[in-house]
């Protein structure tokens, strides 16, 4: 019995030698292809490795918009798609919990109460299961025993050559890239909301213009007629206007049914049935916010899709590890301790107390390479994510750049649509006044009117891609410009 316990003793000391290594390679986070400057910043711009562990804020709240911040606000609430996103990353915490569990042992207790016999008149007894004691049918054998049974068993796996590590490994790189997809679709469905609000604050200033305009188009429309009436003009000036007044009360409708749309969109995106969700026509706040000469090096790091990415090329690499470990046997201890005895009340007497321990361990000698086949996918699968993590940057890169460029030609565009808006207000005043006066063809105040009321939509769109661009250039950037860590992905 010394031997016996000297030899699970070495056994015992040698698992716990190797639990520290962990085969398969260690992980090194994968160059990424950065720039040293932003090519269409304007000065100070600089990207930065990947993490997503900063705080990206009420970003929304920079435009200034009491109602945007309303709606915003029930994104993470009643967005099913963010719902669904944090199910799905509590799932992921749970299989890492599920992983660390298997590094401990297993302990069970079980009891039973049986009466056997063999022989003639009655039957070969009662099997009884439990601890409470047996119950005897009458009619059994004489030849009868009863025994009662009670022990506790354990049994563990030491993790010799750390695959159950490289499990749990992968098991939270998994978790954490589930995690900055949750931060990935808040911050998508929050960047498509303040989107379609902006769409429909536009709209709502359109359908002004076009409803001033096709009050503008009627008031000229009688004029025509009664210039007409009088031989001023000829009959063809009357239907131009009557074209150019029709023309006008379509586009309000289809404006109106953009709005329909956008509104639609946005109470889908905040949890409600749009037959019962509406937005009232408010003032347009046309806030855009300026971007920052000096982007924190920070910036890019709270990219959650490149943080996402990186997750995975760990978790990846972690299941090389787990796949080699395939090579090397299974080792596994038990354990046994507990009480035996015929009678119940005798049953936890040392004398009736029985054990044992033992160790095992398994190793395939041949599988037709089946092992080398997982290894090498394991590996391929790696190099699949390190690639695609690089692709996932570049793309990062180039939505920064092509945001930036249109923030700059569009606050260019901006001051040269107002003016042009100018001079086409001036100009139709002008031709209206001459052909009241006779000195001009309606055809030139049909152009004069075309003119301005067009230079007028260009502003209104205009300052809504300006809006809508910011909002597109804050989620090429992860989100907002706070810096102050985020404790729920650093973990």
């Amino acid at each position: 019995m010394i031997n016996t316990r000297i030899r699970l003793s070495l056994v015992l000391m040698t698992s716990a030698a190797l639990a520290g290594c962990a085969v398969g390679p260690n992980y090194v986070r994968p160059t990424a292809p950065l720039s040293q400057t932003f090519k269409e910043g304007e000065g100070g711009w600089s990207p930065a490795a990947p993490a997503d562990t900063l705080d990206r804020g009420d970003w929304w709240s920079v435009f200034g918009d009491p109602v945007l911040n309303e709606l915003e606000s029930k994104i993470q609430i009643s967005n099913q798609n963010v719902v669904a996103a944090e199910a799905a990353y509590r799932e992921a915490r749970a299989a890492v919990a599920e992983q660390k569990s298997q590094l401990f042992p297993t302990v069970a207790i079980d009891g039973s109460g049986t009466r056997s016999g063999t022989g003639g008149g009655g039957g070969a007894g009662t099997v009884i299961t439990g601890a409470g004691g047996s119950t005897v049918i009458a009619g059994g054998s004489n030849k009868a025993t009863t025994q009662y049974r009670v022990s506790g068993d354990a049994s563990w796996t030491p993790d010799v050559w750390g695959k159950i590590r490289r499990s749990i490994e992968s098991a939270k790189s998994t978790a954490q890239a589930t995690g900055a997809d949750l931060e990935a679709a808040k911050l998508s469905a929050q960047g498509e909301l303040a989107t379609d609000y902006f769409g429909l604050r536009s709209a709502d200033e359109e359908l002004n213009i076009d409803r001033a305009t096709v009050v503008a188009y009627a008031r000229s429309l009688t004029i025509t007629q009664n210039r007409y009436t009088v031989g001023t003009t000829v009959r063809s000036d009357v239907y131009q206007a009557q074209t150019q007044l029709k023309n006008a009360e379509s586009a309000l409708a289809g404006v109106e049914q953009q709005r329909a749309t956008f509104e639609h969109a946005i109470a889908v995106l905040t949890g409600a049935p749009p037959g019962d969700f509406t937005i009232k026509p408010d003032k347009w706040v046309e806030t855009v916010p300026p971007v920052p000469a000096v982007v924190p090096s920070a910036i890019l790091q709270r990219r959650p899709d490149i943080a996402g990415a990186e997750r995975r090329v760990q978790a990846a690499n972690a299941q090389i590890g787990v796949q080699v470990a395939a090579y090397y046997p299974d080792i596994s201890l038990t354990g046994s301790y507990g009480f035996a005895a015929s009678e119940l009340g005798s049953l936890f007497n040392s004398a009736n107390s029985l054990w044992s321990y033992g160790a095992s361990f398994a190793e395939t000698v041949f599988d037709a390479g089946s092992r080398r086949a997982l290894v090498n996918e394991a590996k391929a699968t790696h190099d699949q994510t390190v690639a695609q993590y690089r692709e996932t940057v570049l793309e990062a890169l180039q939505n920064v750049e092509d945001e930036l460029a249109a923030t700059r030609v569009l606050a260019k565009q901006a001051d040269l649509l107002h003016e042009a808006s100018a001079a086409a207000d001036a100009a139709e005043k002008i031709f209206l006044n001459q052909y009241q006066s006779g000195t001009v063809d309606y055809t030139d105040v049909v152009t004069a009117e075309t003119a301005a009321y067009t230079a007028r939509i260009a502003v209104v769109q205009n300052a809504a891609q300006r809006q809508t661009t910011a909002v597109a250039l804050i989620q090429a950037l992860g989100g907002g410009w706070k810096t102050t860590t985020d404790p729920k992905l650093s973990k």
